[in-house]
């Protein structure tokens, strides 16, 4: 490699070390230093590939100021690698920061890709995987979590988010709150041995991890928003309501029902049934 400062990003396996590839070996070996998000975790990886590295701890809380004493350091001429705990640093974190740095900087930035659970869950989910969009965590504060998705609502794309097994049904009980009983697949423990796919609905769901905690990190992903099938004139919308009442549905029932599947609002079907 050259002597010219250089960053590289380095993927590392998302469970199975048997997918680090030999050229993520190879630069892990002749970088100057390895910037790690947890050095205990990097130093598992170095010691399985017997690999002996200087490291430097760089995550969320520490990032702005390491990443000044990193890039000056590549600047100096040495060369870095950043790796994260486990698949594609920059993606879902922090070295996003760090990459941006040395672009900002003009320093080299140089891909040495594994896999995501991102691509890999996808992949293995068998939903419609054409258009989606990766949403990454959800907030555990209410109110940006809330408006999170609240924007989410109307995405006819595949959604793809990550989720920890202790936050698992909250999240869940949030989607069906927001998206209604959607096709969802729960892709969890990627490459490990326990890895699964679980092709259900999100109500579904919720029943099976409100009788059985969930175990490992997941990945969910969520059905867009269907097109409706035709769209329903509001005189349909109230006809349709009439032979509610008819039926002995109260007039504000049924209004309340149509207007959960039409366009319409309550108050307007309301007012045409008076």
């Amino acid at each position: 490699m050259s002597n010219s400062g250089k960053l590289y990003i380095v993927g590392t396996p998302i469970g199975n070390l048997g997918d680090f590839s030999p050229r993520a070996v190879e630069t892990l070996s002749s970088v100057d230093f390895i910037a790690a998000e947890d050095t205990r975790v990097t130093l598992k990886l170095l010691n399985h590939f017997d690999i002996k590295k200087e490291m430097v701890s760089y995550f969320e809380h520490n990032k702005r100021e390491r990443g000044e004493i990193i890039t000056d350091r590549i600047l100096s001429g040495e060369t870095c690698a950043i790796v994260t705990d486990a698949g594609m640093p920059a993606i879902s974190d922090p070295g996003e920061d760090l990459v941006r740095l040395c672009h900002e900087r003009g320093i080299k930035v140089e891909s040495v890709p594994s896999a995501t659970a991102l691509t890999t869950a996808l992949a293995l989910s068998g939903m419609d995987t054409g258009r989606f969009t990766f949403e990454g965590f959800l907030s555990v504060a209410k109110k940006s979590r809330y408006e999170h998705l609240e924007e989410l609502k109307d995405e006819k794309r595949t959604m793809v988010f990550y989720e920890a097994p202790h936050k698992l049904l909250n999240t869940l009980k949030d989607f069906s709150k927001y998206f209604g009983n959607r096709n969802i697949a729960l892709v969890r423990e990627i490459t490990k041995i326990h890895e699964e796919v679980i092709r259900t609905t999100v109500d579904d769901a919720v029943k099976k991890y409100e009788e059985t905690p969930p175990k490992g990190e997941f990945v969910l992903i969520l059905e867009g928003k269907k097109e409706e099938a035709q769209s329903m004139t509001l005189e349909e919308a109230v006809n349709t309501a009439k032979k509610l009442v008819k039926n002995g549905m109260s007039i504000n029932a049924a209004a309340k029902e149509i207007a959960s599947s039409t366009p319409f609002k309550k108050n307007e079907i309301y007012k045409e049934l008076l």
